[in-house]
């Protein structure tokens, strides 16, 4: 069953490339990345409402919504503004160099959301063998950078 999530999270991952592919073309015919970002997310906001609907999810209620702590609802700026960079990033690095840069990020945020137990993550102790493998991630991201 686990490695259903693992291959879901590769094609997920293989995605993000593609994605930032498609907006970096979206952002040469609109003219501007925050164009580009905004009619991305209109876009997926209308496929997840259709989605919601075909699924028939309940819709949350007034109550739900509020139980949430403000910093929650953050989430969406945060994709923003992450849909935005990478729109930025794909033209100026390159796919390979912008993904092994922004993976090497996620891994460093990771570790210490992680250790720390830090937005609803259960706590993963830091580890020599962590910090290694992000380390040795970083080395690949230099690699792929500098050739």
């Amino acid at each position: 069953m686990k490695w259903m999530y693992v291959i879901f999270a590769l094609l997920a991952g293989a995605m993000m490339p593609v994605q930032a592919g498609i907006n970096l073309r979206l952002k040469g015919s609109l003219g501007d990345p925050v164009w580009a970002a905004t009619a991305s997310f209109a876009i997926g906001t209308l496929v997840l409402i259709a989605y919601a609907f075909a699924t028939k999810a309940p819709v949350p209620s007034l109550g739900m919504a509020t139980s949430a702590p403000l910093w929650a609802w953050t989430g969406g700026a945060l994709g923003a503004f992450f849909v935005f960079a990478i729109i930025i990033l794909a033209g100026k690095l390159g796919a390979a160099t912008m993904m092994a840069w922004l993976l090497a990020g996620q891994f460093i945020a990771a570790l210490i959301l992680d250790h720390y137990g830090l937005i609803s993550f259960n706590v993963h102790t830091i580890s020599w063998q962590r910090i290694a493998g992000v380390f040795l991630l970083i080395i690949g991201a230099t690699l792929i950078n500098r050739y």
